[in-house]
């Protein structure tokens, strides 16, 4: 296992596991993206990868990106880090995995349903509360629509709601649910699978299976991102919501 402070990594027979490693909850600020991103440039440069394993240390998957970060003063930087993020895993042959054993919420739901394949724990929750706090969350509106279509995606993302393991399953964000007692054992067992495949073909098959849909995800999320900087945080709330997070009070909203 190699890595750095917040992130670590182990690559062994053509699988990439990549550890969220800052419990309790593992959230993502900016000094850990920066980390993110340099760890997935380099795991990602190998073309000998049939998979791409992203998992966490502790009991919570994600609680998304630090609130702090969405400060004026830190938001660009934080949008630039985050997104660079899945900027390389759409652009990755392997196939991107997430083992999601514990709550996903804000930018770790994004983080886990931006995977190709996502392995969940039946403890497992799935949300995007950011509209609670004034923002929406960029990733989740540009993929969510493809996956689960626009009436479930608008539910999720506009109203920020929360679901379990089932729901998420049943509508098309998860791939497999699996029990949490045997929850570490079933995805043992799944990732054996894949390392019983052709390296080559599976990335090959991959890229032919995202040929549209990785041009049209990347080109949204740029456009997503533009609205979040150019238009969202020149709101009045968008600014109060953060504060009144960081304050640990409620928002009063000027709905403007």
């Amino acid at each position: 296992m190699t890595g750095g402070e917040c992130i670590q990594t182990e690559t062994s027979d053509g699988i990439c596991t990549i550890t969220l490693n800052r419990p309790p909850l593992n959230v993502l600020h900016n000094p850990m993206m920066a980390e993110f991103n340099s760890l997935l440039e380099s795991a990602l440069s190998s073309e000998n990868l049939a998979a791409v394993v992203i998992r966490a240390a502790g009991k919570v998957f994600c609680a998304g990106v630090d609130v702090g970060d969405h400060n004026a003063d830190k938001v660009a930087d934080m949008i630039h880090l985050f997104h660079g993020i899945f900027r390389k895993l759409a652009g990755t042959d392997a196939v991107t995995i997430a083992a999601v054993h514990g709550a996903a919420i804000g930018g770790g739901c994004e983080l886990a349903c931006f995977c190709d394949v996502v392995l969940a724990s039946d403890r497992a929750k799935f949300g995007q509360p950011e509209v609670q706090v004034g923002v929406f969350p960029p990733v989740a509106a540009c993929m969510f629509p493809l996956q689960i279509g626009t009436r479930k995606a608008v539910e999720l993302v506009a109203f920020g709601a929360t679901i379990d393991a089932r729901e998420a399953h049943r509508i098309g964000l998860v791939s497999h649910v699996y029990e949490r007692d045997s929850f570490e054992e079933s995805v043992g067992e799944y990732l054996a699978g894949v390392r019983k495949l052709s390296r080559p073909v599976v990335r090959l098959a991959k890229r032919a299976t995202m040929l549209g849909a990785k041009e049209q995800i990347l080109s949204q999320l740029a456009a997503a991102e533009k609205m979040y900087l150019d238009e969202l945080m020149h709101l009045e709330d968008a600014h109060e919501g953060i504060a009144a997070f960081l304050e640990k009070r409620t928002p009063t909203w000027k709905h403007k």
